[in-house]
């Protein structure tokens, strides 16, 4: 496992095996009251970033406990924690944490994956074979299912035609313009459950009727220019094809997306700055 320079993200890795952030803590909140004594009495809520997959919310469901879909940045599960109604979120951008401290902690979530693979061990006898890190994702993947996720990232992009690539796609959304994808649409709006207050224009997604999804968000966080986000997930059951490439599953996703936003065609681009 790796934690960046202030140690508030991190990034799990195993024998040529990454786990995805969204994985990550999916598989922290199923282990969190088996391996983390603070959590011993069990877990008052759960929540995530909207554009992070619905792996989160499939564990929520089977565990029983809510589950909270916030805008993108940390401070939004602030409230939740004050509150008392939540335990443990996370961002598809290495953000993990829980509530023992109110921002994202990379070092207490390499400590949950010690703990978690510590304690998938616990019977391991000395010099026999070991769970790896890849044997813990998989299982999680053949109980829960898969949510296969990817991100891709347009970086330093023309801002005014970013603007106006985002601009048709509300357009579209707002005048029922999505027919041809037989998906529902809309522009993420969140409303703090404690507080009342209101926070719009937080992602456009497209949501299709076998779970799968796909959303753009705009963000001016780059070092120059614009940042286009694409985020792609697709569920998938079947036990015999959740080990199957990542990129190669949404590649049919993705190419929808980028077919109607016309992505390509407003940043110039013929392939992400960086994929994820």
């Amino acid at each position: 496992a790796a934690s960046d320079g202030d140690g508030d993200r991190n990034m799990v890795l195993g024998k040529k095996f990454f786990v995805n952030p969204s994985d990550s803590v999916a598989i922290i909140a199923v282990y969190a009251s088996q391996v983390i004594p603070y959590f011993k009495d069990g877990l008052k809520g759960l929540a995530r970033s909207m554009p992070t997959s619905q792996a989160l919310d499939r564990v929520a469901n089977h565990l029983g406990v809510s589950i909270h879909e916030v805008p993108t940045g940390w401070k939004f599960f602030g409230n939740l924690m004050d509150a008392g109604r939540l335990s443990i979120c996370g961002e598809e951008s290495f953000g993990t944490g829980s509530d023992h401290v109110r921002e994202k902690d990379g070092l207490w979530a390499v400590l949950a994956w010690l703990s978690i693979m510590a304690h998938a061990n616990r019977d391991t006898p000395v010099g026999g074979p070991f769970v790896s890190l890849a044997d813990v994702v998989k299982q999680h993947w053949h109980t829960y299912g898969r949510n296969f996720f990817t991100r891709y990232d347009y970086e330093e992009c023309d801002d005014k035609r970013c603007k106006a690539m985002m601009a048709a796609m509300k357009g579209a959304i707002k005048n029922d313009r999505v027919e041809e994808l037989d998906a529902t649409a809309d522009d993420f709006a969140y409303t703090d459950p404690i507080d009342g207050s209101k926070t719009l224009n937080q992602g456009l997604r497209f949501l299709f009727k076998d779970g799968s999804r796909f959303v753009f968000r705009l963000s001016g966080t780059g070092a120059a220019g614009a940042t286009i986000r694409l985020y792609a997930e697709l569920y998938e059951s079947d036990a015999s094809k959740v080990d199957n490439d990542a990129q190669t599953t949404l590649k049919p996703l993705v190419d929808k997306a980028l077919a109607f936003s016309q992505l390509q065609h407003s940043t110039g681009r013929s392939a992400p700055t960086v994929i994820t």
